[in-house]
Protein backbone atom coordinates (compact mmCIF):
# COMPACT_ATOMS: atom_id res chain seq x y z
CA UNK A 1 0.00 0.00 0.00
CA UNK A 2 1.17 3.51 -1.32
CA UNK A 3 1.71 6.07 1.17
CA UNK A 4 -0.02 9.46 1.03
CA UNK A 5 3.38 10.82 0.45
CA UNK A 6 4.25 8.09 -2.31
CA UNK A 7 1.00 8.67 -4.02
CA UNK A 8 1.64 12.19 -4.03
CA UNK A 9 4.86 12.12 -5.25
CA UNK A 10 4.66 10.44 -8.03
CA UNK A 11 1.45 12.61 -9.35
CA UNK A 12 1.73 14.10 -12.55
CA UNK A 13 1.23 17.86 -11.90
CA UNK A 14 -0.04 20.64 -14.52
CA UNK A 15 2.11 23.69 -14.93
CA UNK A 16 0.09 26.23 -12.06
CA UNK A 17 -0.55 29.03 -15.02
CA UNK A 18 -2.36 25.60 -17.17
CA UNK A 19 -4.95 25.64 -14.04
CA UNK A 20 -5.36 28.99 -13.91
CA UNK A 21 -5.58 29.31 -17.87
CA UNK A 22 -8.75 26.55 -16.97
CA UNK A 23 -10.31 29.21 -14.83
CA UNK A 24 -10.10 32.06 -17.50
CA UNK A 25 -7.45 33.42 -15.20
CA UNK A 26 -4.63 35.61 -17.67
CA UNK A 27 -0.62 35.35 -16.72
CA UNK A 28 -0.62 38.40 -16.03
CA UNK A 29 -3.08 38.08 -13.02
CA UNK A 30 -0.60 35.45 -11.15
CA UNK A 31 1.89 35.97 -9.11
CA UNK A 32 4.18 32.59 -9.18
CA UNK A 33 5.87 30.73 -6.72
CA UNK A 34 7.87 28.34 -8.64
CA UNK A 35 6.18 25.78 -11.12
CA UNK A 36 2.98 24.33 -9.51
CA UNK A 37 2.26 27.43 -6.54
CA UNK A 38 0.23 30.81 -7.29
CA UNK A 39 -1.03 33.78 -5.46
CA UNK A 40 -3.79 35.34 -7.29
CA UNK A 41 -3.62 38.83 -7.65
CA UNK A 42 -6.21 41.55 -6.17
CA UNK A 43 -6.87 42.89 -10.26
CA UNK A 44 -8.36 39.38 -11.07
CA UNK A 45 -10.44 39.09 -8.02
CA UNK A 46 -11.45 42.69 -8.84
CA UNK A 47 -12.49 41.77 -12.33
CA UNK A 48 -14.70 38.61 -11.54
CA UNK A 49 -16.86 40.68 -9.05
CA UNK A 50 -19.43 40.82 -11.51
CA UNK A 51 -20.00 36.97 -12.08
CA UNK A 52 -22.74 35.33 -10.40
CA UNK A 53 -22.22 33.34 -7.62
CA UNK A 54 -22.03 29.30 -7.77
CA UNK A 55 -23.40 27.32 -5.18
CA UNK A 56 -21.82 26.70 -1.76
CA UNK A 57 -21.06 23.68 -0.47
CA UNK A 58 -19.40 22.74 2.95
CA UNK A 59 -17.82 19.65 3.96
CA UNK A 60 -17.90 19.21 7.68
CA UNK A 61 -17.86 15.57 9.89
CA UNK A 62 -18.37 13.84 12.78
CA UNK A 63 -16.58 14.13 16.07
CA UNK A 64 -13.10 13.03 15.00
CA UNK A 65 -11.33 9.94 16.45
CA UNK A 66 -8.03 7.71 15.82
CA UNK A 67 -10.02 5.74 13.61
CA UNK A 68 -10.06 8.83 11.11
CA UNK A 69 -12.63 10.22 9.12
CA UNK A 70 -11.12 11.67 6.66
CA UNK A 71 -13.08 15.01 5.97
CA UNK A 72 -10.48 16.97 3.62
CA UNK A 73 -10.17 13.77 1.41
CA UNK A 74 -13.99 13.88 1.11
CA UNK A 75 -13.68 17.62 -0.21
CA UNK A 76 -10.63 16.95 -2.73
CA UNK A 77 -12.43 14.03 -3.84
CA UNK A 78 -15.87 15.62 -4.12
CA UNK A 79 -13.96 18.41 -6.49
CA UNK A 80 -12.16 16.09 -8.58
CA UNK A 81 -15.92 13.91 -9.08
CA UNK A 82 -17.21 17.14 -9.80
CA UNK A 83 -14.69 17.57 -12.77
CA UNK A 84 -15.62 13.97 -13.87
CA UNK A 85 -19.41 15.19 -14.13
CA UNK A 86 -18.25 17.93 -16.31
CA UNK A 87 -19.39 20.56 -13.54
CA UNK A 88 -16.83 23.79 -12.67
CA UNK A 89 -16.19 22.93 -9.73
CA UNK A 90 -13.46 24.86 -7.12
CA UNK A 91 -12.92 23.23 -3.69
CA UNK A 92 -11.49 25.98 -0.85
CA UNK A 93 -9.19 24.40 2.03
CA UNK A 94 -7.49 25.81 4.96
CA UNK A 95 -3.41 25.89 4.88
CA UNK A 96 -1.55 23.54 7.09
CA UNK A 97 -0.13 24.05 10.34
CA UNK A 98 3.38 23.10 10.72
CA UNK A 99 2.76 22.08 13.89
CA UNK A 100 0.71 19.08 13.32
CA UNK A 101 2.98 17.69 10.68
CA UNK A 102 5.84 17.77 13.29
CA UNK A 103 3.36 16.32 16.07
CA UNK A 104 0.74 14.10 15.64
CA UNK A 105 -1.95 14.87 13.17
CA UNK A 106 -0.01 15.35 10.42
CA UNK A 107 -0.56 17.23 7.77
CA UNK A 108 -3.77 18.65 5.36
CA UNK A 109 -3.64 17.74 1.85
CA UNK A 110 -6.01 14.71 1.96
CA UNK A 111 -5.40 11.39 1.28
CA UNK A 112 -4.86 8.62 -0.95
CA UNK A 113 -6.26 9.38 -4.60
CA UNK A 114 -7.82 12.61 -3.15
CA UNK A 115 -4.98 15.20 -2.76
CA UNK A 116 -3.74 18.74 -3.24
CA UNK A 117 -0.14 19.10 -4.67
CA UNK A 118 2.64 19.75 -4.40
CA UNK A 119 1.81 18.31 -1.08
CA UNK A 120 5.11 18.72 0.53
CA UNK A 121 5.31 21.96 0.18
CA UNK A 122 1.67 22.80 1.07
CA UNK A 123 2.66 21.05 4.32
CA UNK A 124 5.76 22.83 5.09
CA UNK A 125 6.20 26.64 4.58
CA UNK A 126 3.74 26.61 1.07
CA UNK A 127 3.44 30.83 0.43
CA UNK A 128 4.43 31.96 3.67
CA UNK A 129 1.62 32.98 4.72
CA UNK A 130 1.52 31.19 8.06
CA UNK A 131 5.64 33.10 8.76
CA UNK A 132 4.04 36.55 7.44
CA UNK A 133 1.24 35.80 10.54
CA UNK A 134 3.67 34.94 12.57
CA UNK A 135 5.60 37.61 12.20
CA UNK A 136 3.15 40.37 12.03
CA UNK A 137 1.77 38.91 15.18
CA UNK A 138 5.45 39.32 16.62
CA UNK A 139 6.41 42.52 15.53
CA UNK A 140 3.38 43.94 17.39
CA UNK A 141 4.30 42.37 20.69
CA UNK A 142 7.94 44.07 20.05
CA UNK A 143 5.89 47.27 19.74
CA UNK A 144 4.17 47.14 22.73
CA UNK A 145 7.35 45.94 25.15
CA UNK A 146 8.84 48.69 23.47
CA UNK A 147 6.11 51.18 23.61
CA UNK A 148 6.38 50.02 27.77
CA UNK A 149 9.98 50.70 28.03
CA UNK A 150 9.88 54.16 26.22
CA UNK A 151 8.17 55.56 28.79
CA UNK A 152 4.73 53.77 28.58
CA UNK A 153 2.92 56.79 27.59
CA UNK A 154 -0.71 55.28 27.25
CA UNK A 155 -0.29 53.98 30.59
CA UNK A 156 -0.36 50.20 29.96
CA UNK A 157 -0.94 48.33 33.02
CA UNK A 158 1.57 45.65 32.65
CA UNK A 159 -0.58 43.48 34.61
CA UNK A 160 -3.11 43.60 32.18
CA UNK A 161 -1.05 42.80 28.95
CA UNK A 162 -3.43 40.36 27.02
CA UNK A 163 -1.63 39.79 23.57
CA UNK A 164 0.45 36.91 23.68
CA UNK A 165 3.16 36.10 21.15
CA UNK A 166 3.15 33.28 18.44
CA UNK A 167 5.29 30.09 17.05
CA UNK A 168 3.85 27.98 14.32
CA UNK A 169 5.03 24.66 16.47
CA UNK A 170 3.98 22.72 19.19
CA UNK A 171 5.78 24.11 22.28
CA UNK A 172 4.48 23.56 25.29
CA UNK A 173 7.78 25.18 26.99
CA UNK A 174 6.67 28.58 25.59
CA UNK A 175 3.34 28.45 26.94
CA UNK A 176 3.98 30.66 29.85
CA UNK A 177 7.52 32.66 30.04
CA UNK A 178 9.17 35.50 31.63
CA UNK A 179 10.69 38.41 29.73
CA UNK A 180 12.45 41.04 30.13
CA UNK A 181 15.33 39.66 32.30
CA UNK A 182 18.46 40.77 32.34
CA UNK A 183 19.83 44.60 32.38
CA UNK A 184 17.37 47.70 32.29
CA UNK A 185 17.89 48.12 28.84
CA UNK A 186 16.24 44.98 28.04
CA UNK A 187 12.99 45.73 28.97
CA UNK A 188 10.34 45.38 31.68
CA UNK A 189 10.20 42.06 33.00
CA UNK A 190 6.62 40.82 33.21
CA UNK A 191 5.04 37.41 32.76
CA UNK A 192 4.38 36.51 28.64
CA UNK A 193 3.02 33.87 26.80
CA UNK A 194 2.84 32.06 23.60
CA UNK A 195 0.04 30.44 21.21
CA UNK A 196 0.45 28.69 18.16
CA UNK A 197 0.20 30.99 15.11
CA UNK A 198 -3.15 29.47 14.08
CA UNK A 199 -4.62 30.92 16.95
CA UNK A 200 -3.40 34.45 17.10
CA UNK A 201 -6.23 36.67 15.59
CA UNK A 202 -3.96 37.96 13.22
CA UNK A 203 -5.22 34.57 11.61
CA UNK A 204 -8.49 34.83 12.19
CA UNK A 205 -8.36 38.84 10.78
CA UNK A 206 -6.89 37.70 7.85
CA UNK A 207 -9.30 35.03 7.17
CA UNK A 208 -12.29 37.34 7.79
CA UNK A 209 -10.64 40.20 6.08
CA UNK A 210 -12.63 41.47 2.57
CA UNK A 211 -9.70 43.43 1.62
CA UNK A 212 -6.79 45.91 3.01
CA UNK A 213 -8.57 48.04 3.70
CA UNK A 214 -10.88 46.12 6.04
CA UNK A 215 -7.55 44.22 6.93
CA UNK A 216 -6.15 47.24 8.24
CA UNK A 217 -8.97 48.34 10.13
CA UNK A 218 -9.60 44.78 11.72
CA UNK A 219 -6.06 44.98 12.69
CA UNK A 220 -6.35 48.39 14.16
CA UNK A 221 -8.92 47.49 16.56
CA UNK A 222 -7.23 44.51 17.78
CA UNK A 223 -6.51 45.17 22.07
CA UNK A 224 -3.44 43.95 23.18
CA UNK A 225 -3.15 45.48 26.86
CA UNK A 226 -5.39 47.69 29.17
CA UNK A 227 -4.47 50.80 30.76
CA UNK A 228 -4.31 51.63 34.55
CA UNK A 229 -7.91 52.77 34.45
CA UNK A 230 -8.86 49.93 32.50
CA UNK A 231 -9.63 51.07 28.78
CA UNK A 232 -8.15 49.10 26.34
CA UNK A 233 -5.09 49.52 24.16
CA UNK A 234 -5.21 48.79 20.90
CA UNK A 235 -2.61 48.16 18.11
CA UNK A 236 -4.01 51.23 16.16
CA UNK A 237 -2.91 53.35 19.75
CA UNK A 238 0.55 51.73 19.34
CA UNK A 239 1.09 52.84 15.45
CA UNK A 240 1.49 49.05 14.62
CA UNK A 241 -0.84 48.38 11.72
CA UNK A 242 0.97 49.90 8.73
CA UNK A 243 4.00 47.72 9.34
CA UNK A 244 1.67 44.61 10.12
CA UNK A 245 -0.53 45.32 6.91
CA UNK A 246 2.85 45.88 4.80
CA UNK A 247 4.27 42.38 6.61
CA UNK A 248 0.44 40.62 5.74
CA UNK A 249 0.05 42.39 1.91
CA UNK A 250 0.95 38.88 0.30
CA UNK A 251 -0.58 36.50 2.68
CA UNK A 252 -3.85 38.44 1.77
CA UNK A 253 -3.95 37.05 -1.50
CA UNK A 254 -5.26 33.45 -2.03
CA UNK A 255 -3.35 30.53 -3.01
CA UNK A 256 -3.74 28.51 -6.07
CA UNK A 257 -2.82 24.75 -6.76
CA UNK A 258 -4.22 21.74 -7.76
CA UNK A 259 -5.55 18.50 -6.86
CA UNK A 260 -3.84 14.65 -8.25
CA UNK A 261 -6.54 14.77 -11.09
CA UNK A 262 -5.09 18.79 -11.80
CA UNK A 263 -8.93 20.25 -10.96
CA UNK A 264 -8.19 23.79 -9.27
CA UNK A 265 -7.99 24.20 -5.28
CA UNK A 266 -7.77 27.66 -3.35
CA UNK A 267 -5.77 27.16 -0.33
CA UNK A 268 -5.74 29.75 2.28
CA UNK A 269 -5.24 30.67 5.51
CA UNK A 270 -5.88 28.19 8.45
CA UNK A 271 -6.84 28.64 11.78
CA UNK A 272 -7.46 25.86 14.31
CA UNK A 273 -11.44 24.76 14.74
CA UNK A 274 -10.46 23.75 18.52
CA UNK A 275 -9.14 26.97 19.37
CA UNK A 276 -10.30 29.52 16.78
CA UNK A 277 -12.75 29.52 14.18
CA UNK A 278 -11.66 26.83 11.87
CA UNK A 279 -12.81 28.35 8.16
CA UNK A 280 -10.21 29.10 5.44
CA UNK A 281 -10.33 33.04 4.16
CA UNK A 282 -13.40 34.40 3.42
CA UNK A 283 -11.29 35.99 0.19
CA UNK A 284 -10.76 32.75 -0.91
CA UNK A 285 -14.42 31.53 -0.34
CA UNK A 286 -16.33 34.52 -2.16
CA UNK A 287 -13.84 34.34 -4.78
CA UNK A 288 -14.52 30.37 -5.72
CA UNK A 289 -18.14 31.65 -5.84
CA UNK A 290 -17.06 34.05 -8.53
CA UNK A 291 -15.10 31.43 -10.57
CA UNK A 292 -17.35 28.36 -10.52
CA UNK A 293 -20.32 26.92 -10.56
CA UNK A 294 -19.59 25.11 -7.24
CA UNK A 295 -17.49 25.65 -4.44
CA UNK A 296 -16.96 23.05 -1.92
CA UNK A 297 -15.18 23.84 1.69
CA UNK A 298 -14.59 22.19 4.18
CA UNK A 299 -14.57 23.26 8.71
CA UNK A 300 -11.87 22.15 10.89
CA UNK A 301 -12.64 19.07 13.16
CA UNK A 302 -16.63 17.60 13.50
CA UNK A 303 -19.62 19.96 13.09
CA UNK A 304 -19.82 21.09 16.68
CA UNK A 305 -16.90 23.03 16.03
CA UNK A 306 -15.80 23.82 12.51
CA UNK A 307 -19.50 23.84 10.82
CA UNK A 308 -20.90 25.96 14.10
CA UNK A 309 -18.22 28.47 13.70
CA UNK A 310 -18.70 27.95 9.92
CA UNK A 311 -22.56 28.99 10.01
CA UNK A 312 -22.82 31.32 13.01
CA UNK A 313 -20.16 33.42 12.52
CA UNK A 314 -18.13 33.31 9.07
CA UNK A 315 -21.24 33.36 7.12
CA UNK A 316 -22.91 35.69 9.59
CA UNK A 317 -20.04 37.91 8.54
CA UNK A 318 -19.04 37.27 5.54
CA UNK A 319 -22.80 37.14 4.08
CA UNK A 320 -22.26 33.38 2.97
CA UNK A 321 -25.16 30.94 2.23
CA UNK A 322 -24.47 27.90 1.92
CA UNK A 323 -26.51 25.72 0.10
CA UNK A 324 -26.19 22.04 1.06
CA UNK A 325 -23.54 20.43 3.75
CA UNK A 326 -21.81 17.63 3.52
CA UNK A 327 -21.50 15.33 6.54
CA UNK A 328 -18.54 12.53 6.34
CA UNK A 329 -18.42 9.47 8.83
CA UNK A 330 -16.82 6.26 9.13
CA UNK A 331 -18.30 2.95 10.11
CA UNK A 332 -15.32 2.54 11.72
CA UNK A 333 -15.63 5.71 13.60
CA UNK A 334 -19.04 5.24 14.64
CA UNK A 335 -18.10 1.82 16.08
CA UNK A 336 -15.69 3.38 18.11
CA UNK A 337 -18.24 5.82 19.27
CA UNK A 338 -20.26 2.79 20.23
CA UNK A 339 -17.39 1.77 22.74
CA UNK A 340 -15.05 -0.74 20.62
CA UNK A 341 -11.46 -0.13 21.13
CA UNK A 342 -9.55 0.67 18.13
CA UNK A 343 -7.76 -2.43 17.62
CA UNK A 344 -11.27 -4.21 17.11
CA UNK A 345 -13.09 -2.03 14.96
CA UNK A 346 -12.45 -4.40 11.72
CA UNK A 347 -15.03 -7.03 12.83
CA UNK A 348 -18.55 -6.50 11.48
CA UNK A 349 -20.31 -5.11 14.92
CA UNK A 350 -24.02 -3.72 14.30
CA UNK A 351 -24.73 -3.53 17.84
CA UNK A 352 -21.49 -1.03 18.74
CA UNK A 353 -22.60 0.99 15.86
CA UNK A 354 -26.13 1.08 16.70
CA UNK A 355 -24.80 2.39 20.06
CA UNK A 356 -22.06 4.49 18.17
CA UNK A 357 -24.37 6.17 15.40
CA UNK A 358 -26.05 8.25 18.09
CA UNK A 359 -22.94 10.37 17.50
CA UNK A 360 -24.17 10.89 13.60
CA UNK A 361 -27.56 11.72 14.58
CA UNK A 362 -26.69 14.70 16.87
CA UNK A 363 -24.53 16.42 14.19
CA UNK A 364 -27.57 15.97 11.24
CA UNK A 365 -29.82 16.95 14.10
CA UNK A 366 -27.15 20.20 14.61
CA UNK A 367 -26.75 21.07 11.15
CA UNK A 368 -30.56 20.99 10.05
CA UNK A 369 -31.11 23.71 12.46
CA UNK A 370 -29.39 25.76 10.55
CA UNK A 371 -32.05 25.18 7.39
CA UNK A 372 -29.36 23.62 5.65
CA UNK A 373 -29.91 20.39 3.75
CA UNK A 374 -27.45 17.40 4.76
CA UNK A 375 -26.28 14.91 3.32
CA UNK A 376 -24.49 12.33 4.74
CA UNK A 377 -21.60 10.51 3.19
CA UNK A 378 -19.72 7.01 4.42
CA UNK A 379 -15.73 7.20 3.71
CA UNK A 380 -15.66 3.75 2.58
CA UNK A 381 -12.80 0.96 4.15
CA UNK A 382 -12.90 -2.11 2.67
CA UNK A 383 -13.51 -3.90 6.08
CA UNK A 384 -16.79 -2.19 5.66
CA UNK A 385 -19.76 -4.70 5.76
CA UNK A 386 -23.12 -4.28 3.50
CA UNK A 387 -25.09 -4.98 6.70
CA UNK A 388 -23.35 -1.97 8.19
CA UNK A 389 -23.86 0.51 5.48
CA UNK A 390 -27.74 -0.70 4.95
CA UNK A 391 -27.93 0.42 8.22
CA UNK A 392 -26.34 3.73 8.31
CA UNK A 393 -27.99 4.59 5.05
CA UNK A 394 -31.62 3.71 6.23
CA UNK A 395 -30.59 5.92 9.34
CA UNK A 396 -29.60 9.08 7.42
CA UNK A 397 -32.91 8.52 5.01
CA UNK A 398 -34.90 8.21 7.84
CA UNK A 399 -33.82 11.89 8.69
CA UNK A 400 -34.23 13.26 5.72
CA UNK A 401 -30.58 13.04 4.85
CA UNK A 402 -29.26 11.69 1.37
CA UNK A 403 -26.52 9.10 1.76
CA UNK A 404 -23.92 8.18 -0.49
CA UNK A 405 -20.70 6.11 -0.31
CA UNK A 406 -17.56 7.94 -1.24
CA UNK A 407 -14.43 5.64 -2.04
CA UNK A 408 -12.21 8.59 -3.00
CA UNK A 409 -9.43 7.55 -0.81
CA UNK A 410 -8.93 4.60 -2.49
CA UNK A 411 -10.44 5.77 -6.63
CA UNK A 412 -9.94 9.75 -6.49
CA UNK A 413 -12.69 11.56 -8.70
CA UNK A 414 -13.99 8.20 -9.80
CA UNK A 415 -14.67 6.83 -6.33
CA UNK A 416 -16.55 10.19 -5.21
CA UNK A 417 -19.19 10.11 -8.36
CA UNK A 418 -21.99 8.62 -6.45
CA UNK A 419 -21.59 11.33 -2.95
CA UNK A 420 -21.21 14.45 -6.40
CA UNK A 421 -24.61 12.83 -7.93
CA UNK A 422 -26.21 13.45 -4.03
CA UNK A 423 -24.71 16.68 -3.40
CA UNK A 424 -26.49 17.86 -7.04
CA UNK A 425 -29.44 15.89 -6.24
CA UNK A 426 -29.70 17.68 -3.25
CA UNK A 427 -28.90 21.06 -4.36
CA UNK A 428 -31.38 20.76 -7.36
CA UNK A 429 -34.50 19.37 -5.17
CA UNK A 430 -33.90 20.75 -1.67
CA UNK A 431 -33.77 24.66 -0.52
CA UNK A 432 -31.43 26.51 1.68
CA UNK A 433 -33.24 28.18 3.96
CA UNK A 434 -30.14 29.69 6.15
CA UNK A 435 -30.00 31.34 9.66
CA UNK A 436 -27.21 31.54 12.42
CA UNK A 437 -28.52 29.50 15.49
CA UNK A 438 -28.78 32.75 18.00
CA UNK A 439 -29.22 36.31 16.82
CA UNK A 440 -26.83 39.19 17.54
CA UNK A 441 -29.49 40.79 20.32
CA UNK A 442 -28.68 37.77 22.79
CA UNK A 443 -26.07 38.48 25.43
CA UNK A 444 -22.81 36.92 25.33
CA UNK A 445 -23.80 34.53 28.68
CA UNK A 446 -26.94 33.71 26.19
CA UNK A 447 -25.18 33.24 23.16
CA UNK A 448 -22.84 30.77 25.06
CA UNK A 449 -25.52 28.94 26.40
CA UNK A 450 -27.94 28.13 23.18
CA UNK A 451 -24.51 26.84 21.39
CA UNK A 452 -23.71 24.41 24.55
CA UNK A 453 -27.15 23.52 24.84
CA UNK A 454 -28.31 23.39 21.09
CA UNK A 455 -25.13 22.34 19.38
CA UNK A 456 -23.25 20.07 21.95
CA UNK A 457 -26.25 18.63 24.21
CA UNK A 458 -25.34 19.70 27.47
CA UNK A 459 -27.57 20.98 30.61
CA UNK A 460 -26.46 24.17 30.66
CA UNK A 461 -22.83 26.47 31.18
CA UNK A 462 -21.34 26.52 34.26
CA UNK A 463 -18.86 29.80 34.05
CA UNK A 464 -16.17 30.21 36.52
CA UNK A 465 -15.87 33.75 38.66
CA UNK A 466 -13.29 34.81 36.73
CA UNK A 467 -15.50 34.84 33.69
CA UNK A 468 -18.41 36.01 34.80
CA UNK A 469 -16.44 38.82 35.42
CA UNK A 470 -14.61 38.95 31.78
CA UNK A 471 -18.13 38.84 30.43
CA UNK A 472 -19.36 41.93 32.00
CA UNK A 473 -16.45 44.04 31.14
CA UNK A 474 -16.69 43.09 27.09
CA UNK A 475 -20.02 44.23 27.63
CA UNK A 476 -19.53 47.15 29.00
CA UNK A 477 -16.90 47.75 26.38
CA UNK A 478 -19.81 47.96 24.38
CA UNK A 479 -18.92 43.68 22.34
CA UNK A 480 -21.87 42.06 23.66
CA UNK A 481 -23.30 41.92 19.95
CA UNK A 482 -20.39 39.69 18.92
CA UNK A 483 -20.51 36.17 17.92
CA UNK A 484 -18.99 33.54 19.89
CA UNK A 485 -15.91 31.50 19.23
CA UNK A 486 -15.93 28.44 21.66
CA UNK A 487 -12.66 27.03 22.26
CA UNK A 488 -13.12 22.87 23.45
CA UNK A 489 -12.03 19.55 22.97
CA UNK A 490 -12.35 18.21 19.48
CA UNK A 491 -13.14 14.57 20.30
CA UNK A 492 -16.20 14.94 22.21
CA UNK A 493 -19.66 17.07 21.71
CA UNK A 494 -18.78 17.88 25.35
CA UNK A 495 -16.05 19.40 27.05
CA UNK A 496 -14.74 16.31 28.10
CA UNK A 497 -12.79 13.82 25.66
CA UNK A 498 -13.64 10.98 27.09
CA UNK A 499 -17.40 11.32 26.78
CA UNK A 500 -18.01 9.96 23.13
CA UNK A 501 -21.00 9.31 21.71
CA UNK A 502 -23.98 11.81 22.15
CA UNK A 503 -23.38 12.52 26.17
CA UNK A 504 -26.18 13.79 27.97
CA UNK A 505 -26.64 15.26 31.79
CA UNK A 506 -23.78 17.28 32.02
CA UNK A 507 -22.75 20.87 31.99
CA UNK A 508 -19.98 22.75 29.68
CA UNK A 509 -17.38 24.03 31.81
CA UNK A 510 -16.45 28.18 30.59
CA UNK A 511 -12.81 29.20 32.50
CA UNK A 512 -11.74 31.85 30.57
CA UNK A 513 -13.54 35.07 27.95
CA UNK A 514 -11.69 37.19 25.93
CA UNK A 515 -12.53 39.57 22.49
CA UNK A 516 -10.88 39.11 19.29
CA UNK A 517 -11.97 42.51 18.80
CA UNK A 518 -9.94 42.86 15.41
CA UNK A 519 -11.82 39.59 14.00
CA UNK A 520 -15.26 40.53 15.70
CA UNK A 521 -15.67 37.44 18.01
CA UNK A 522 -15.94 36.54 21.43
CA UNK A 523 -13.67 33.69 22.66
CA UNK A 524 -15.13 31.08 25.25
CA UNK A 525 -12.41 28.73 26.42
CA UNK A 526 -13.69 25.59 28.26
CA UNK A 527 -12.40 22.30 29.94
CA UNK A 528 -8.63 21.55 29.32
CA UNK A 529 -7.78 23.27 26.21
CA UNK A 530 -4.44 24.83 25.52
CA UNK A 531 -3.93 27.43 22.76
CA UNK A 532 -0.44 26.12 22.67
CA UNK A 533 0.08 22.46 21.73
CA UNK A 534 2.48 20.20 23.03
CA UNK A 535 4.24 17.68 20.85
CA UNK A 536 3.35 13.98 22.06
CA UNK A 537 5.97 11.40 23.19
CA UNK A 538 6.65 10.33 19.83
CA UNK A 539 6.21 13.10 17.52
CA UNK A 540 5.78 12.89 13.51
CA UNK A 541 9.30 14.66 13.53
CA UNK A 542 10.94 11.92 14.42
CA UNK A 543 10.38 10.00 10.73
CA UNK A 544 10.33 12.88 8.72
CA UNK A 545 13.92 13.10 6.45
CA UNK A 546 15.52 14.01 3.01
CA UNK A 547 17.43 12.86 1.22
CA UNK A 548 20.37 14.28 -1.29
CA UNK A 549 17.83 14.97 -4.29
CA UNK A 550 15.78 16.79 -1.92
CA UNK A 551 13.11 14.05 -2.08
CA UNK A 552 11.12 14.94 1.77
CA UNK A 553 10.05 11.08 3.21
CA UNK A 554 7.88 10.41 6.37
CA UNK A 555 5.84 13.30 5.63
CA UNK A 556 1.93 12.49 5.90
Amino acid sequence: MKTDIQIAQEATMKPITEVAESLGIEFDELELYGKYKAKITDEYLNRIQSNPNGKLVLVTAINPTPAGEGKTTTTVGLGQAFAKLNKKAIIALREPSLGPCFGIKGGAAGGGYAQVVPMEDLNLHFTGDFHAITTANNLLAAMLDNHIQQGNQLGIDTRMVVWKRCLDMNDRALRNVVIGLGAKADGVVREDHFCITVASEIMAVLCLADDMEDLKARLGRIIVAYNFEGKPVTAKDLGAVGSMAALLKDALKPNLIQTLENTPALVHGGPFANIAHGCNSVRATKAALKMADYCITEAGFGADLGAEKFLDIKCRMAGLKPDAIVLVATIRALKYNGGVAKTDLVPENLEALKKGIVNLEKHIENLQKYGVPVVVTLNSFVTDTPAETAFVKQFCEERGCDFALSEVWEKGGEGGIELAKAVLNTLETKESHYHPIYEDSLSLTEKIETIAREIYGADGVNISENAKKQLKVLEDLGFGSFPICVAKTQYSLSDNPALLGRPTGYNIEVREVYVSAGAGFVVAITGQIMTMPGLPKAPAALNIDVNEEGKITGLF
